[in-house]
């Protein structure tokens, strides 16, 4: 008996879809310039995460992030990200990502931008 209800509960899992709803994630970008340490930005997010169609996928997150800078201390930022992935072809997918970062003291008023676009080819 716990064989079957191990087994399927273990079906009820892996029927469920692989992207759908709130995450976390915590990251950390550190950067060095001619073997010297120079700043760490690390951004602690909550998203959201959803098919979209198919093929394709979408998520939006956003938080606080912490930038420590060699002899500078560490400054309070707001970060943002939202993003998008689609399966080009069996084993070529495509992705875009749209960020933004605050001034520090959480000051919207002059935002940091960036964009990312990619493609991946799975073997």
């Amino acid at each position: 008996m716990k064989k079957i209800f191990a087994l399927s509960t273990a079906a009820v899992f892996s029927a469920a879809p692989a992207v759908a709803g709130p995450y976390a994630n915590v990251e950390t970008n550190v950067g060095w310039q001619d073997g010297k340490y120079g700043s760490a930005l690390t951004e602690a997010h909550v998203g959201y995460e959803a098919e979209l169609g198919k093929s394709s996928s979408w998520y939006i997150q956003g938080g606080p992030a912490f930038r420590s800078t060699d002899g500078e201390g560490t400054e309070y930022l707001a970060s943002g990200k939202v993003g998008i992935s689609t399966a080009l072809t069996e084993k070529l997918g495509a992705y875009g990502e749209l960020s933004a970062l605050s001034a520090p003291d959480y000051d919207l008023g002059d935002l940091g931008v960036g964009a990312k676009l990619g493609l991946k080819y799975s073997f």
